[in-house]
């Protein structure tokens, strides 16, 4: 397992924050001769090399990690949290220096940053304004090909697939969809749910999509609530035997939808969504759904910063990582 700076804080007897700063050539930290010695020392023993290859310009790289989203609505979205700790225990890994910013905060993203690890939806006219600050930029989870820059994101495609799969396999073939509708940061562009995207042409495939069973919501619980309601007033008896929803707090909220209605999960009414957060396994009853890999997006994303501060290319690169579904009681 590859030495942290967590280790080399424990042998050297200091926090970890002294370490990562005399790591970091931090020449402002007050700090004897005789404990960075020892901090280097301790270092060499351990074989922490990565740092001597991810230096720039004499120092650690120093990254910022851009949220779209805010303190609050991360919380809310455990999705982004999830991808934000891959990030920075990536980061301690290779010895970079984190400058976190949220959404609320773009103005603040310091123009003397190494890099850039850009994480949600962002317009073109945000890109351009990161591609300033730094020629360094990793996108994740959004497509950065066409804006010339590396991006992580997840197969959304196969996982739909999957969901659709599993509903088929246990005779289910009214299938309805609740997907989201967002817009970038700055509300510039609106953003494609590609969920619903590949929900309805692998429906179409099948000669089994329905537009009057989809139903759009914003990815929040309580949009999921609202949408399930609908679907359940204007369908009644026609309501579909299992939905397809793009996210986790709206599949909250369409359980609790449900469970008001008293319509029996799977009996009634089959349930898959999309991400597999922490939510997942403890909401009753248990939600299956398809499981991103986010913590490791957000570590692919610091490798491709890595990348990006120790090699030169003339070409972006984009990361899918594959999706699995995770079965609980909401299926059969």
């Amino acid at each position: 397992m590859a030495t942290t700076l967590k280790d080399i804080a424990n042998q050297a007897n200091v926090s970890l924050a002294t370490v990562s700063r005399v790591l970091n050539g931090d020449s402002s930290l007050s700090v004897g001769e005789d404990t960075r010695q020892r901090i280097f020392q301790v270092a060499e023993e351990l074989n922490y090399t990565k740092h001597q290859r991810t230096k720039t310009k004499g120092k650690f790289a120093r990254i910022a990690v851009v949220q779209w989203y805010t303190q609050k609505q991360e919380l809310d979205d455990l999705y982004y949290m999830s991808i934000r700790t891959g990030i920075e225990r990536a980061c301690e890994q290779v010895g970079f220096q984190v400058v976190q910013i949220f959404e609320s905060k773009l103005d603040q993203i310091p123009t003397a940053v190494d890099g850039i690890i850009a994480v949600g939806k962002f317009s073109k006219r945000q890109i351009q304004r990161f591609k300033q600050i730094s020629s360094k930029l990793v996108m994740v989870d959004y497509d950065g090909l066409p804006s010339e820059c590396d991006s992580v994101t997840a197969d959304f495609e196969h996982g739909t697939q999957l969901a659709i799969g599993k509903f088929i396999s246990d005779d289910l073939t009214d299938i309805g969809m609740i997907h989201g509708s967002e817009t970038t940061s700055d509300h510039q562009e609106s953003i494609p749910d590609l969920r619903l995207h590949y929900f309805e042409r692998e429906m179409k495939k099948r000669d089994l999509f329905r537009p009057e069973l989809v139903f759009k919501g914003d990815y929040s619980s309580q949009s999921g609530y609202d949408q399930m309601i609908t679907a359940i007033d204007t369908l009644g008896d026609k309501l579909p035997h299992a939905f397809y929803i793009s996210n986790d707090p709206m599949s909250v909220g369409a359980i609790k939808a449900l469970q008001e209605r008293n319509i029996q999960i799977p009996e009634r009414v089959s349930l898959i969504s999309f991400n597999d957060t922490t939510i997942a396994n403890y909401i009753f009853p248990g939600l299956t759904s398809v499981k991103v890999a986010t913590e490791e997006m957000g570590e692919n994303a610091v490798l491709l910063m890595e990348e990006q501060q120790t090699t030169t290319r003339d070409y972006p690169k984009k990361l899918v990582l594959g999706t699995k579904l995770v079965e609980r009681k909401t299926t059969f």
